[in-house]
């Protein structure tokens, strides 16, 4: 979702469009009652341009194609045309005149719409195709095999070129009008920005079920080529994603759709049959359907399902997103598929195009996205080479993959592709050799990813720049400057680190690392899949009871505190890692390490006996276990994004200290688990969970112990707990949960005035149970370190510590606030029971 900004440097100055473009509105009406007809069809003849009116009975098109006149139908009415008219914004109106209209020996009579599903024969026609999908299913067969061309383009809609400018963008890029094609949807001009081409050989198999995709051709060419390409790849793949209307919920847009063959597509869509319209030749019922509630997340559209047909076949299916569905930054989308059916009764799909219409940020050119796809060769036989199903991956990759010639996409290309799409390299480098457009673009490759690259290509990135200056309590004000090395200088061996010093410690902090890569890395060391051998050498503050997982800890938006944070130490690091990523998202992280803890002014190693320590030190060795299939992410240079949250995600690591060995002064076995995962609701939206839970096996001081994360910024922090405070608990067996509700408008989306804003509410409801054992309790064991007194820590009783919250989501469309509540232990000293959090949150 970063290409949010891409758009960024093509920003001109409103002119006039050559295409000559035509906006005909209008409102379709019973010529009696002239009540509005919703969901009518009006049509431009001469044109393949048309829409539904919407509940209110009204239609926009807007065209540059040449039509003569328009049409308008609905189930009945008599079908009504009219004359074209001449100008820019057209206003026609219909007034639709009443009949009765024989259906397949269905009569329907239309009145003033009392929508009800009970004896409704197009619901019965709707369940009557939901019973039968098995029969013509072709993954019912042992195997299925067919070929699969896919492009995906990314385009600036509606492209406004002033072709007579003497000066400014439009002279300096006067040569982007080569490249401007015509949008699939409109008819209106475009200018492509970015391609993907995909060709691929898809093979199934039924026992034991599996199914793999053999990539033997990718090309990737436009702005977002600075972008990390393969997390570009599965990010376009995640969003417009193939839809099966046969699956109770479409995915797509990272949101989950009602299907209209769902299994409560009955209670959440209405039903009507329409018309009996030819397809390609074929003499097709219609079936039309649209959402109960518009706001909530479903589609308007038809099925075509041949007259007669005993087996139900849908030849072809056509769905739009309502006009006011709570959906961000989409204006219009259309899924469009056609089937062919086998003798059988075997349907196979030939054709899948999506169309989006997206406002991303306001003010600038409104995108276009297309994904184009079309199948091929499809066949039942059985693969010699079974190895491919053995592959942990879901997509394999020939050799050579980004690095087809024409000739071969010229024999794989199985749809016709436009001049502009095919020419974007060209324009690319046409447009780079413009001083505004290569330092724009720089600029915004410096935004997204945080760091300053240096070179073309970069041997050394500066960064990250987010933890350039932040502040805390030992600290004061802190300044870091920081880098890290690439593939481009070596593809194996890879350094990073960085120096920061505080104003008020008068400390200078550092880190230094050295990664040997057994397999060759195109960018960073950090790529998946990693295998690697790492060094790691750190001096810097440790924040206990803080460690968070998407953010450093001197990340400047964290620098805001709703309370002074003294739970500091200082300590010193020297590790060393082995990560081995497997192709199935199985993870093994294998670590040596050596930590000395140094106290600060608040926090100091005194043993319950009175001594004063200035260190501790403990040398132990990790290791952990990681399994997360299917997982998607977007690969930064340090870290990685999720690209959704649906993968299930298990970990499982140890820690193994034993007293004695390196002058470890006590021992540590220490065991923890986790699992994450979203659960969907369908319409209902879905559930984030978190859960984990660990135990300490051995007397061990405070620092070594299960210190759960307190989150002192206002911003909300994922596996934290946003009310505690910093070793308000500490305990040697625990269990943690973290449940996040997002319903998605679930109610909002009926209440008449707020579903304009198109806000979502959020239910948070997180926990945690411990126990400190009598072995690792300083007053019973004088050995060990006292709790520091400004802690605060106390002993949790059979009440678990529990916090709830609930939050206003899509505020702005980016920001969700809460109001979070401490609902147990409310009375502790220094207790938060509650306050403001945010988050920015950016969703379709």
């Amino acid at each position: 979702m970063r290409l949010r900004t891409i758009i960024f440097i093509l920003i001109a100055n409103p002119i006039k469009v050559h295409a000559d473009n035509v906006t005909v509105t209008g409102v379709v009406r019973d010529s009696l009652t002239h009540e509005p007809i919703p969901f009518a069809t009006v049509l431009l003849k001469g044109t393949d341009r048309g829409t539904l009116t919407d509940d209110n009975g009204k239609y926009t098109i807007t065209t540059a194609l040449r039509w003569d006149s328009i049409q308008a139908a609905s189930m009945g009415y008599d079908t009504k045309q009219l004359p074209a008219k001449k100008g820019n914004k057209i206003i026609i109106d219909f007034d639709l005149h009443s009949t009765g209209v024989l259906l397949n020996t269905v009569i329907a009579k239309p009145k003033k719409e009392h929508y009800t599903k009970k004896n409704n024969p197009a619901v019965a026609f709707m369940e009557r195709i939901r019973a039968t999908q098995d029969i013509g299913d072709p993954r019912r067969k042992p195997d299925y095999n067919y070929d699969k061309y896919e492009r995906i383009t990314l385009a600036i809609n509606n492209y406004q070129f002033n072709d007579s400018a003497k000066r400014g963008f439009d002279k300096k890029f006067s040569f982007i009008k080569e490249y401007i094609d015509t949008s699939a949807l409109t008819g209106e001009p475009i200018l492509n920005v970015a391609l993907r081409e995909k060709a691929s050989e898809v093979n199934y198999r039924n026992t034991p079920q599996s199914e793999k995709e053999y990539v033997k051709g990718l090309r990737q060419s436009g702005m977002d080529n600075f972008l990390d390409q393969e997390s570009m790849k599965t990010f376009y793949e995640d969003v417009m994603r193939e839809v099966d209307v046969y699956n109770n919920d479409i995915n797509i847009l990272q949101n989950r759709f009602v299907s209209p063959l769902s299994r409560i597509a009955p209670d959440f869509y209405k039903f009507y049959l329409t018309d009996t319209v030819p397809v390609d030749s074929v003499e097709c019922v219609e079936l039309t359907f649209v959402p109960r509630n518009s706001a909530s997340f479903g589609f308007t559209g038809r099925f075509y399902v041949p007259v007669g047909d005993s087996t139900m076949f849908i030849k072809r299916i056509v769905m739009h997103v309502p006009h006011n569905i709570n959906l961000n930054f989409i204006n219009n989308m259309l899924i469009s598929q056609d089937y062919e059916q086998l003798p059988d009764g075997t349907r196979l799909k030939t054709k899948d195009d999506m169309i989006i219409e997206a406002s991303i940020i306001p003010g600038m050119p409104e995108m276009y996205a297309r994904r184009n796809t079309v199948y091929t060769g499809h066949n039942f036989d059985r693969l010699t080479d079974q190895s491919i199903f053995d592959r942990g991956q879901s997509q394999v990759y020939a050799q050579g993959v980004y690095d087809r010639d024409s000739i071969f996409w010229k024999e794989n290309r199985t749809t016709r592709i436009a001049h502009g799409e095919n020419s974007m390299e060209n324009m690319i480098k046409r447009m780079r050799s413009v001083p505004l457009y290569y330092w724009g673009e720089k600029a915004l490759k410096t935004f997204t990813s945080g760091y300053i690259t240096t070179g073309n290509p970069s041997k050394f990135d500066i960064g990250p720049l987010t933890s350039t200056f932040s502040t805390n309590t030992i600290e004061g004000f802190r300044l870091r400057a920081g880098g890290m090395t690439t593939a481009a200088l070596s593809p194996r061996w890879f350094a990073r680190g960085y120096v920061a010093r505080g104003f008020r410690d008068h400390k200078w902090k550092y880190s230094g690392e050295v990664e040997y890569s057994f397999r060759d890395k195109r960018q960073h060391s950090r790529e998946f899949p990693v295998h690697s051998l790492r060094f790691t050498q750190l001096y810097d503050m440790d924040m206990l009871g803080q460690n968070f997982t998407l953010n450093n800890q001197d990340n400047m938006f964290m620098s805001a505190k709703r309370m002074e944070d003294i739970q500091m130490t200082y300590h010193r690091v020297s590790k060393l890692e082995y990560t081995l990523e497997m192709e199935n998202n199985f993870t093994i992280k294998a670590k040596l390490e050596s930590e000395r803890q140094e106290p600060t002014r608040y926090m100091q190693f005194v043993n319950g006996m009175g001594n004063s320590f200035h260190h501790y030190t403990m040398n132990s060795a990790t290791i952990e276990l990681r399994y997360a299939p299917g997982e998607k992410f977007y690969q930064m240079r340090s870290g990685r994004v999720p690209i959704n949250f649906d993968a299930p995600v298990f970990t499982l690591s140890h820690t193994w200290a034993p007293k004695g060995v390196f002058g470890n002064p006590f021992a540590l076995f220490s065991t923890e688990a986790s699992f994450s995962k979203r659960f969907w609701f369908s319409a209902f939206g879905y559930m984030d969970v978190f859960l984990k839970g660990g135990h300490v096996w051995t007397r061990s001081p405070y620092p070594n112990l299960l210190i759960p994360n307190a989150n002192l910024s206002y911003f909300l922090q994922a596996e934290s707990f946003s009310c505690l405070n910093p070793m308000e608990f500490i305990n040697d067996s625990y269990a943690q949960w973290d449940l996040t509700y997002w319903a998605n408008g679930a109610i909002l989306n009926y209440i008449p005035l707020l579903k304009k804003l198109k806000l979502r509410e959020a239910i948070v409801f997180r926990g945690l149970y411990g126990h400190l054992s009598h072995r690792n309790r300083p007053w019973e064991n004088p050995s060990l370190f006292v709790f520091p007194t400004d802690a605060h820590t106390q002993l949790m009783s059979s009440t678990p510590y529990m916090e709830a919250g609930i939050g206003i989501d899509n505020v702005f469309k980016v920001l969700r606030i809460d109001y979070t509540w401490r609902l147990t232990y409310r009375n502790n000293p220094q207790a938060c029971r509650g306050g403001l959090r945010f988050m920015f949150h950016f969703t379709f």
